[in-house]
């Protein structure tokens, strides 16, 4: 049974100095897919601040706006409504490619960039050999499984132990991190044994037996979908079933790709942000 989930995401820029104009992209609108429907949303930057939405060749919902006034701060909120359902589960085995069919498939179109590693999904090599020898003999879904439990196991959650720069390879020998980290490893060695994987960025009511009513305070949240036939989810954060309780924002090769907030302005360097996101389960 599917739940319905209200999402606000709140982000608090504070500038250095004054700031004489800003440019900026907000990736906070949950999309809708087979598994989930955005019912209403709606992302504002301001009183007056007229806000923009185009669809980004990664298919994100990207929310547009511009202060071409004197500011000191930079409050964007997002409110949306979603319903979700259940993952139902990759097909059975039979349905699924073997490797070689997955290699050939891959070879070519879309694919192939889920493949290639990038600066923030790029594991040393003796670490994907090691890795990739642990799930040698494995199918490919169970390698995956085999992959997220892995970095669940090796890296311990740690919020404020990495930023929003650090790489795969870093995070890992750090041994600490937060999801974003944890996906990213995650997608740097199934792309290393031969899977294409995707970052997703999105948002996660963390208790899975929350009544209706029930809110939770933190963070967006990451995981990670691999290719084998069709599009399947792992969350190697939690190791939890990826269902009801996640709501698919973005999707991209890292997180580099589907960024919650970018800009660039006009004035002193610095500042800071703070970010508060509030799930509640409604039904």
């Amino acid at each position: 049974m599917g739940w319905r989930l209200r999402i606000e995401h709140t982000t608090e820029v504070r500038y250095a100095g004054p700031v004489l104009t800003s440019f900026n992209e907000a990736r906070m609108t949950p999309l809708t897919l087979p598994s989930q429907i955005t019912l209403e949303s709606r992302v504002t930057a301001g009183p007056g601040v007229p806000v923009w939405t185009y669809s980004d060749y990664w298919g994100t919902f990207v929310s547009v706006f511009d202060l071409p006034e004197p500011h000191d701060d930079l409050v964007i909120r997002s409110a949306a409504t979603v319903e979700t359902e259940p993952f139902g589960g990759p097909p059975d085995d039979a349905d699924r490619p073997s490797w070689q069919q997955l290699r050939e498939r891959a070879a070519g179109g879309r694919l192939l960039e889920f493949l290639l590693p990038t600066p923030l999904t790029t594991v040393a090599g003796d670490t994907s050999r090691t890795s990739i020898a642990k799930v040698a003999g494995l199918s490919p879904d169970a390698a995956a499984q085999a992959i997220s439990a892995r970095v669940h196991e090796r890296v311990t959650y740690l919020p404020g132990a990495t930023g929003v720069r650090t790489n795969a390879q870093e995070a890992w020998d750090k041994g600490q991190g937060v999801c974003q980290d944890m996906a990213q490893i995650a997608v740097s060695l199934m792309r290393a044994a031969g899977l294409p994987a995707r970052y997703v960025s999105g948002y996660l009511h963390p208790d899975p037996k929350a009544s209706p009513g029930s809110t939770a305070i933190g963070q967006s949240h990451a995981w990670v979908e691999y290719w084998a036939g069709s599009w399947t989810p792992l969350d190697p954060t939690s190791l939890a079933p990826v269902g009801e309780r996640h709501v698919v924002v973005a999707r991209g090769r890292d997180y580099a790709d589907v960024p919650p907030l970018k800009g660039i302005y006009h004035g002193t360097a610095g500042g800071g942000m703070t970010v508060t996101v509030e799930v509640t389960r409604l039904a």
